[in-house]
C-alpha cells in the first residue's frame, strides 16, 4: 500500500489519516538521518518489519510517497 507522507521537525507523534500520513521526526534530515526515523517510526506504527518499507519518492523533501510491501 502507498501512502502520502509530510514530516514535521522537532515534534514526536504519528497521525494516519486514510492514506496520508503526517509524521513528527526529532532527527535532523542529515546524512539521510531523518529517512532512517521516518521508516522506523511507520514500522512501529504498522507494525512490521523496517526492511518492508520503500521510500518511493521525496528522499530530501518533507513530502514523501512511501510504499509498505
Amino acid at each position: 500500500m502507498k501512502y502520502n507522507i509530510k514530516v514535521k521537525f522537532h515534534e514526536d507523534f504519528v497521525k494516519v489519516d486514510g492514506t496520508n500520513i503526517l509524521i513528527g521526526l526529532k532527527s535532523n534530515p542529515e546524512k539521510g538521518e531523518a529517512n532512517k526515523e521516518l521508516i522506523k517510526k511507520i514500522a512501529q506504527h504498522f507494525d512490521v518489519h523496517s526492511s518492508r518499507i520503500k521510500i518511493l519518492s521525496g528522499f530530501k523533501s518533507k513530502n514523501k510517497i512511501v510504499e509498505i510491501l
